[in-house]
């Protein structure tokens, strides 16, 4: 019998521990960011009726889709986000949960685009959402969010740039262009790939719009310079318009509130020449982008969209929430050499060389254990050296050593791996209060 090659389809990859372990604590940090703001956990499942999903996002969107037709002879397609699935839950659920809800959701979605760096076919998104208010402090809320969730994962340099749509919707409608927003916003989201002149080109092509109707649009999205700048701006450009100048006035109150809420100036920009490319934002709209790294795409986006629940209800169930893209971060993370170098979630290595006391062994462990330091008990009385390598490529903080003399004279060794430093302290199963600091105090420094 011939042996299957081992591989992984394309777009999709494996975890090592290396990344899994980092992976999983961005999860849970994101878990206490949200709930710090009062965010409560959900779940849906990732498959749902096809039309549930078709039509939400975007043509390109659609495409992307993974769809068949499952054993009962339904249409059924793998969520691509998690917005869409939210919209059809709040629907389902809301009158039990009663508004203004506010959940979290982490959990993969599919997406049959190519894949680049930092995009995968399969990827985690760590959503957050605030559902049944209109008012611009939960906007302001979602500004601050993201600014926890990026600095409590550990970055310091990035930057969210925030726009409202309902400014160019305000424009388009000056210009007699009002029905043409949906292409127009579609070739708007690509000037930062593709540049002006090809942006107009595409905006005249798709939309069907005059050259200078492009360069109108384009001119807002031009509109630069400090935060007050572009307010000072805004109306001109927009021609007074009485849409835009609510858009402008919202966005104005979102930007001055989020400084009250404790995010920097340095980390926030009104960027009024972003678009987002799905259908479904009505208002604000959010993009992070780490200053190191600009060239990874933005790792945490959103906005507010007031009317796609209205597909499933005739509840008015307005929403604003945004996505960090946990598996671009880790990208990202990897390429600026961010991650911890180890493949162990446990810090404590606990050496076995000799047979007459494993039982002490798994004692000593278990006492450690209780006192919440995690601990890998090697498995095979093996030399000690065969077992201190295998410590020092898991990437451990700490060994402890005992063989049958430290054993009877109530003490062990402890090794700080990096260092290679070791201290003797004193232990026994009734009182192993001097262990536990030792190692308290090696693993809090290796943090």
């Amino acid at each position: 019998m011939s042996l299957i090659q081992p591989r992984t389809l394309k777009g999709f990859r494996d975890y090592l521990p290396s990344v899994m372990i980092p992976r999983e604590q961005m999860m849970q940090t994101a878990r206490e960011v949200f709930r710090s703001f009062g965010f409560a956990p959900i779940d849906t499942p990732v498959l749902e009726h096809l039309e549930i999903l078709t039509g939400k996002g975007s043509d390109e969107t659609d495409r992307q889709i993974y769809r068949f037709e499952d054993n009962g002879g339904r249409d059924v397609g793998m969520r691509f986000d998690l917005t869409v699935p939210l919209a059809r839950f709040a629907a389902q659920h809301i009158n039990t949960l009663g508004t203004p809800f506010k959940r979290y959701h982490i959990a993969p979605v599919w997406r049959g685009e190519n894949p680049q760096a930092g995009r995968y076919r399969e990827f985690v998104q760590c959503d957050f959402d605030t559902i049944g208010t209109e008012s611009v402090l939960a906007d302001i809320e979602a500004v601050a969010v993201i600014n926890n969730l990026l600095a409590t994962i550990g970055f310091d340099a990035f930057t969210i740039s925030i726009n409202n749509r309902v400014i160019l919707s305000g424009l388009l409608e000056q210009l007699g262009l009002a029905d043409k927003a949906v292409p127009v916003l579609r070739s708007l989201d690509k000037l930062g790939k593709i540049g002006r002149e090809k942006t107009a080109a595409e905006m005249c092509r798709v939309a069907e719009i005059e050259a200078s109707q492009a360069d109108a649009v384009l001119a807002l999205a031009e509109c630069d310079g400090d935060a007050e700048s572009v307010f000072a701006q805004l109306p001109e450009i927009t021609g007074g318009n009485e849409k835009a100048a609510e858009g402008i006035d919202r966005l104005t109150q979102i930007y001055r509130g989020a400084l009250a809420s404790g995010v920097p100036s340095s980390r926030l920009r009104v960027d009024v020449s972003i678009a987002r490319g799905l259908d479904y934002y009505t208002g604000v709209i959010f993009e992070t982008t780490l200053d190191q790294l600009p060239g990874i795409g933005s790792v945490c986006s959103g906005g507010r969209y007031d009317n796609l629940a209205g597909l499933y209800t005739k509840q008015h169930l307005p929403g604003i929430g945004s996505s960090l893209g946990l598996d671009r971060l880790l990208a990202a993370m990897e390429e600026l050499q961010l991650l911890p170098d180890a493949s162990t979630p446990a810090p404590v290595f606990v050496a076995f060389f000799d047979r007459d006391f494993r039982d002490d062994y798994l004692q000593l462990a278990s006492k450690l254990r209780t006192a919440g330091i995690g601990v890998e008990v090697y498995p095979d009385a093996k030399k000690l050296g065969v077992q201190l390598k295998y410590a020092s490529q898991k990437g451990f903080a700490a060994a402890v050593i005992a063989g049958g003399n430290e054993w009877n004279e109530n003490r062990c060794q402890v090794k700080t791996l990096a260092s290679r430093e070791s201290s003797e302290v004193s232990y026994t199963h009734e009182n192993p209060t001097q262990l536990i600091e030792s190692l308290q105090q090696i693993i809090s420094t290796a943090k």
